[in-house]
């Protein structure tokens, strides 16, 4: 670390003897050099005597169409376990025999004498039913999702050309 810390000085000094370099083009290798130290610098130590490295990186813009892609892939996987979590969920209560409970409770508070009770609780919410409603949400899921997240995208590139982005240091861990 030590040596392009070197080199990068080196450069700048070497580059500040040549003739015909402008002040402008020493400034900024100036600047580079500084900003590259600044970058890589060395902070704490480790247990092995070894310094930590770390660098700033900072996000300062998002493609909206890999953001779109990424969350429609997101959003229909999220759909899928959706739709299979609600098919799983049904067979395990109509296995349980929830269903058939429940219209024997039905059966014993509606009827009243000798009226055979004719209500069957799979007519109002049957697997077909609501797995059907189950698929329609997890449609609607994807559209919006999959909307909100490029929206979300464009929002975030024109806040960070105002504010600069997201800054994120990271560290080696030893």
């Amino acid at each position: 670390m030590a040596k392009s810390t070197d080199a990068s000085a080196e450069t700048s000094a070497g580059a500040s003897n040549r003739p015909g370099f402008s002040a402008r083009v020493k400034d900024t290798l100036a600047k580079a050099a500084k900003e590259h130290n600044d970058t890589m610098a060395l902070t704490a130590t480790t247990k092995g005597g070894k310094p930590t490295r770390r660098a700033r990186l900072r996000l300062v813009r998002v493609d909206p169409l890999s953001v779109m892609k990424t969350s429609f892939l997101l959003s229909v996987a999220f759909g899928v376990v959706t739709f299979v979590a609600v098919l799983i969920v049904w067979t395990i209560l109509g296995a349980a025999g929830l269903w058939d409970a429940v219209n024997d409770t039905v059966a014993t508070v509606i009827t009243s004498g000798d009226q055979a009770s004719t209500f069957d609780i799979r007519d109002y919410v049957g697997m077909g039913r609501v797995l059907g409603f189950t698929l329609v949400v997890a449609v609607i899921d994807v559209i919006l999702l999959t909307a909100i997240a490029t929206l979300g995208a464009y929002l975030y590139n024109m806040a960070a050309a105002l504010l600069g982005g997201v800054e994120v240091t990271l560290a080696e861990d030893r």
